[in-house]
């Protein structure tokens, strides 16, 4: 089978499109045809050694995939062969096919194409787990997404608009503001044009924003920070701008603020049933029409690393795929 591989770390312009032999199943693993792979933050971490994650060498990056189930282990009872499904793997995506745990393994919902399903796991998951059990966001309640034009923010404008929220989209152009509008966003505000404060004391009538879902970190962390409502949540999703931000510890207690981690990923191995739940209403609502992947570019399987590439230059708006078949 073909693989792209990453032999060392380094740059995305470093990995290679190889024949290698394809994975052999272990009993409570799903040999999965991949069709559609899905290109996420970690990728552009996990090929350079900064992911908390370092597989041996070589591997195939590539954290989510969509597929058909080639082989079932013995120990997987909930799957057979040729259901079509939707796989976190980690790593390993960007190949011709996967061996993942049967428990990462999901039936692809009907009407949903193999890239959508994709695109869907890892956004979704990370959004619905942040803004529920993390931010506890309630009706009413006035919701604050940062890089609201990539895949996360995307999909916590479209879950924040489905639990009720208001929903303040804030990105750094007026064409990525747009896809946020699209998307269901209620305010926009262009953050490179003028104070985030300034836009958010207007848009609140001064009272600040009950829930901040920030996937992007730097210099608009603190700034946001400071005009939290009181009881407000701040909930760290990543550092898409690569700057990890420091926050003074006084201003949790001014604000009678929470400053909250969201680690998708351990939430799901941690509680299952609570993950699994969130999928199923996740689920519901793309049946429903309320949350759609927007999946903006496509790469072939042998142009991968310039869709990590494109990531990690934060040039995406929405999800990038890489084909594979």
């Amino acid at each position: 089978m073909k693989a792209v591989l990453c032999k060392a770390f380094g740059p995305a312009d470093s990995l290679v499109l190889e024949d290698i032999a394809s994975p052999q199943p272990k009993g409570n693993e799903v040999l999965l045809d991949v069709h559609a792979a899905g290109v996420n933050f970690p990728d552009t971490l996990i090929i350079e050694g900064k992911y908390q994650f370092k597989p041996p060498f070589p591997f195939s990056p590539g954290g989510e995939a969509a597929g058909v189930v080639a082989a079932v282990g013995e120990k997987v009872g909930h799957l057979k062969v040729g259901d079509r499904v939707m796989a976190l793997t980690g790593w390993g995506s960007f190949a011709e096919q996967v061996a993942v745990p049967g428990y990462n393994v999901m039936p692809i919902p009907e009407g949903m194409d193999f890239a959508s399903a994709a695109a869907f796991g890892m956004t979704y998951g990370t959004s619905m787990h942040a803004l529920k059990q993390r931010g506890n966001l309630q009706p009413g309640e006035t919701l604050l997404v940062l890089g609201a034009s990539g895949g996360v923010g995307l999909a916590a404008v479209e879950i924040g608009k489905a639990l009720g929220a208001r929903v303040i989209a804030a990105a750094s152009s007026a064409e990525k503001l747009a896809v946020a509008k699209n998307a269901g966003a209620d305010e926009l505000i262009n953050y490179s044009e003028g104070s985030l404060k300034d836009q958010l004391k207007t848009l609140t009538g001064g009272k600040g924003v009950d829930v901040i879902y920030d996937p992007v970190g730097g210099e608009l962390f603190e700034e946001a920070f400071r005009f939290i409502a009181w009881n407000g949540r701040m909930l760290v999703v990543g550092f898409a701008s690569g700057t990890i931000p420091a926050l003074p510890a006084n201003l949790t207690l001014l604000k009678g603020a929470s400053l909250v981690g969201v680690f998708w990923g351990s939430f799901a191995q941690r509680q299952p049933q609570d993950n699994a739940a969130n999928f199923q209403q996740l689920f519901h609502w793309f049946a429903e029409g309320k949350i759609k992947p927007l999946v903006s570019q496509t790469f072939p399987l042998n142009q991968a690393g310039a869709a990590i590439d494109t990531l990690g230059q934060r040039r995406a708006v929405g999800k990038i795929v890489v084909q594979v078949r």
